[in-house]
């Protein structure tokens, strides 16, 4: 009885700490916006991923507290009854110690070509959708009913709404089909959480400073950063010819890269910015997917359990730290700036629920050459589409990044073979 009355003091504790934070988070971003100097400094998104994290630490601090004190006083060793405290706490932060069953490690190593071609094809249609309409929102003029001109600016907003749709999807489809819950604690899911909703928003904010051919082209050099986060984070080990393929991919789409033009000038500090948010993007996206091929292989989860789970953390860190901003209300009333908002989020949604399954069946780096290829359709879209232009070079660039794709899937069948045989 006194252990449950102390975590209830605790939790009390908590959500002080929860109030403390929120209102200082309030207090800088009005001073950041009352700020003139602040404002007009050269790399502003500096100071809102700072006032960001300290939205995002309103939810996960106190979360952190609650969780070193649980274990700290062994609460879930010391007891054993099934109360409705004890059994929500045990699912945000106990650890069920159910592993994958090897039967299940085995169907999930038996994948066949038709389920990588449908994973393929939906994400690819999915995320064409969301990157051409992720460029209209962030560079593009909405002309309002007064014949004024209104650009869309709040990166923050945008993830929120995205991060929204999935969770309603997944947990929509989860009550309709009466799942249980993952034998995951919760609390495993911010992590990634956390990753996903910052790599979001460094890829909206780097629109501000670079083109959409070159951020597309420049996240498509992560196949290498994913592979060694998973190393660092599953102790995963790669054969030589992923690396070798892995490097071709990079060179491919730097090539890609290099080959594509803007007509848009963009300053030295500009392009500085553009480079740290994609250098930024491309570590948290790396976490992401690692981290979320580690819990698969870990636990029996499915995929709409990562999506729900990951999205309801989102949701509450991007809403922590988007409490004290009005969304763009003006703009919403505009009617093709509110549909485009809604395919995003769908479209969204939709990528985020195959993703899952794909890092599932396939894994993380399997996943990344995918996106990759996605990438590549993606910027010659997009050229045609908003008139960027690519040259011989970059052209030569997609055809090494396929051949690459290619040399990996011969070389993965042979090395099956020869293990057969063995």
């Amino acid at each position: 009885m006194s252990t449950g009355i102390a975590v209830w003091a605790m939790g009390v504790i908590c959500l002080g700490v929860m109030w403390l934070i929120s209102h200082l988070y309030h207090l800088l971003i009005d001073a950041y916006e009352r700020s003139a100097t602040l404002s007009d400094i050269e790399y502003p998104w500096v100071f809102r991923l700072l006032l960001n994290l300290v939205g995002y630490s309103t939810v996960l601090l106190p979360m952190f507290i609650l969780y070193k004190y649980l274990h700290t006083i062994n609460y879930f060793d010391k007891l054993t009854n099934s109360g409705p405290t004890y059994r929500v706490l045990f699912a945000c932060f106990g650890e069920p110690g159910e592993r994958l069953p090897e039967a299940a490690k085995a169907r999930k190593e038996d994948t066949s070509l038709r389920e990588g071609a449908f994973c393929f094809t939906g994400l690819m249609a999915s995320y064409l959708v969301w990157g051409l309409l992720q460029e209209k929102i962030m560079t593009q003029s909405y002309v309002m009913s007064d014949g004024s001109t209104l650009r869309f600016s709040d990166s923050q907003f945008l993830v929120f709404v995205n991060r929204l749709a999935a969770l309603v999807l997944a947990g929509a489809r989860l009550l309709c089909v009466r799942a249980p819950l993952a034998p995951v604690p919760l609390y495993k899911f911010s992590y990634c959480s956390l990753s996903n909703v910052l790599s979001a928003w460094c890829q909206y904010e780097a629109l501000k400073y670079v083109s959409f051919p070159t951020q597309v082209l420049s996240k498509s050099c992560k196949v290498i950063p994913v592979m060694l986060m998973g190393k660092l984070v599953s102790r995963n080990k790669y054969e030589l010819y992923e690396y070798v393929t892995a490097l071709l991919i990079s060179v491919g789409m730097v090539l890609f890269m290099f080959g594509s033009h803007d007509d848009n000038v963009v300053s030295s500090v500009m392009t500085m910015s553009g480079v740290a948010l994609l250098a930024l993007y491309m570590v948290c996206d790396s976490f992401t997917s690692s981290w979320q091929g580690d819990v698969f292989a870990r636990y029996q989860c499915g995929a709409l359990h990562m999506l729900c789970a990951v999205n309801a953390f989102s949701c509450a860190l991007t809403a922590a730290a988007h409490a004290h901003h009005a969304p763009p209300l003006r703009l919403l009333h505009h009617p093709v700036f509110a549909v485009d908002c809604i395919v995003l989020s769908v479209s969204s949604a939709i990528g985020q629920l195959l993703i899952y399954h794909t890092i599932s069946r396939f894994g993380a780096v399997v996943f990344t050459i995918i996106m990759t290829l996605r990438q590549a359709v993606s910027i010659l879209l997009s050229c045609i589409v908003y008139g960027h232009r690519v040259s011989v070079g970059g052209i030569l660039g997609v055809m090494l990044v396929f051949a690459a794709v290619a040399l990996r899937l011969y070389a993965r069948a042979r090395s099956k073979r020869r293990s057969a045989v063995v």
